[in-house]
């Protein structure tokens, strides 16, 4: 199940009110286990008061126009350390990160490529993959991308802070 665009932007607006970009609004799961999962972002980070304060407007919002004909629970979060990659520009944005691109099944070049983002170019996703040098995917054959963590440089940081 997917949103109406309209109640999409409804949300989006919401977002924006609270300092806060929508990334996602997916629909994860189905039947009584169905989660309907906003990811916001800012430049600043997200604070558990802004993912608060838009869970209870989107609830409010989709208890009146009610858009999902059964049961699901509402979920607000950040995109976190391991983020998903959802547009053209979060490509361009994260150029320099490590990341793991999943192509479509019908994609035979590569199947899952794990390397740094090099840069988008005419909607083909550049990537130096650490087995095969320089690749390049075409963005609309992505299954599914995500920054990788690098917990080496996470920890060291945490050690010059003390």
């Amino acid at each position: 199940m997917k949103l109406d665009q309209n109640t999409v932007d409804q949300i989006a607006a919401i977002a924006v009110d609270e300092g806060l970009e929508l990334l996602a609004a997916e629909m994860v799961g189905s039947g009584p286990k169905a989660v309907l999962r906003l990811v916001v972002d800012s430049t600043d980070g997200v604070t558990l008061d802004q993912c608060s304060a838009v869970s209870r407007q989107a609830s409010a919002l989709l208890d009146v126009d009610d858009p999902i004909s059964h049961a699901y629970t509402l979920e607000v979060s950040s995109p976190g350390l391991d983020r998903k990659l959802y547009t053209a520009e979060d490509y361009a944005r994260f150029a320099g990160k490590r990341a793991k691109v999943k192509m479509q099944p019908g994609f035979r070049e590569h199947r899952v490529v794990t390397g740094e983002l090099l840069g988008l170019k005419d909607e083909i996703l550049q990537v130096h993959d650490d087995q095969k040098g320089p690749v390049d995917l075409p963005i609309g054959q992505i299954f599914e991308a995500r920054l990788e963590v690098d917990w080496d440089a996470i920890m060291k940081e945490g050690k010059n802070r003390q």
